[in-house]
């Protein structure tokens, strides 16, 4: 599935943007006035190759995954917190659950390789490829079958949204541990150093983070024959919900949907979605700057500037459902503030 809608995707035209920007010039503001909003909105007008697009409808997917890693004293938190955070998710307690009510988005939270089961409850799609990855550090996390297979679960989550009307989506994710494979990816894929895209994730100490970054640096070392590939080094060094946001930002590219990218972890993959086929870039849409380490090398490497700068790393998709409140206001002054002409005014008069 994901193969066949990597083929699909094309850069969006240049001359939807012409058409956008010639919009903005003629709305009752001095050019250029409102900066990146007017950037996104012609972004919006390029991917849906509309004049005046209508208000998007929004849908947040939050992948969840555990991580063997972990055994390595990778995070401060036990494993078992995934699970809990899913039940805070599904009965709405969480941070996303809140900004998403404000968003008027909807949030679907799936298993996609958790530890735990959670038979007793209900809301969760599930998805599970497996109950966790392997440990990187000691080789591949996970086999390329099931890097595809949960590739193929984000391609689907974006199908099933834009059958229900969705044409923005946002990435989120929840998985201890998910910011060891993070930064791994960060390191071969940018390329850099390990100690330049290693944090500090949920807290740990300087200890703690020495030797985080040590773990990395022996996964890389242990699985460095797929680094040349982003689909092997997905599979040798990433996460279950990496791969199934690799492929919801696929899947959403391939239908023309935005793609609002949530923090550090989904960036990472973004990343790989991004060296998969190049032209998917056109359609992410890089809500916010994380404070964690490595997020900010990303953005000077690429050459992307992010939405906000808020110093959050919660995860979850938070930052991604604040990108889609700002997303659909540059969208709202782009399509209803009055022209010059409307207003009988001639600029510079």
């Amino acid at each position: 599935m994901w193969k066949q809608d990597l083929k699909r995707i094309q850069p969006v035209s240049s001359k939807w943007f012409g058409v956008a920007h010639e919009r903005w010039d003629s709305l009752t503001k001095p050019k250029k006035s409102l900066g990146m909003l007017e950037e996104i909105a012609a972004r919006v007008v390029a991917i849906r190759e509309e004049e005046l697009p209508e208000s998007l409808g929004k849908e947040v997917f939050v992948f969840a995954g555990d991580h063997g890693v972990v055994s390595e004293g990778t995070s401060p938190y036990p494993q078992e917190v995934t699970g809990l955070m899913v039940r805070n998710f599904l009965q709405g307690g969480a941070g996303i659950n809140i900004l998403a009510r404000c968003a008027g988005a909807g949030v679907t939270i799936v298993d996609i390789g958790m530890k735990d089961e959670l038979p007793d409850i209900n809301g969760l799609v599930r998805r599970n490829v497996r109950r966790g990855t392997r440990n990187m550090a000691e080789g591949p996390a996970m086999t390329l079958k099931e890097t595809e297979a949960a590739i193929d679960t984000g391609v689907e989550m974006a199908e099933e949204a834009f059958s229900r009307g969705a044409l923005m989506v946002a990435t989120g994710e929840m998985g201890i541990g998910n910011t060891t494979p993070s930064a791994a990816l960060f390191s071969a894929l940018l390329p850099a150093a390990v100690e330049d895209v290693t944090g500090r994730g949920t807290g740990l100490d300087d200890d703690g983070l020495r030797r985080k970054a040590a773990v990395i640096a022996r996964a890389l070392e242990v699985n460095s024959r797929a680094m040349g590939d982003p689909l092997s080094a997905l599979s040798a060094v990433g996460g279950l919900e990496i791969a199934g946001i690799c492929g919801l930002c696929i899947g959403g590219a391939a239908r023309r949907m935005m793609v609002v990218v949530d923090g550090f972890i989904s960036t990472a993959a973004a990343l790989v979605a991004m060296r998969l086929n190049p032209d998917i870039r056109d359609y992410l849409f890089f809500s916010h700057k994380s404070s964690e380490k490595g997020h900010g090398v990303f953005f000077k490497k690429e050459g992307i500037r992010p939405i906000l700068d808020l110093g959050l790393r919660l995860g979850e998709g938070t930052g991604a459902v604040l990108g889609m409140q700002i997303i659909e206001n540059s969208l709202k002054l782009y399509r209803e503030m009055a022209t010059f002409e409307e207003m009988g005014i001639t600029p510079g008069a």
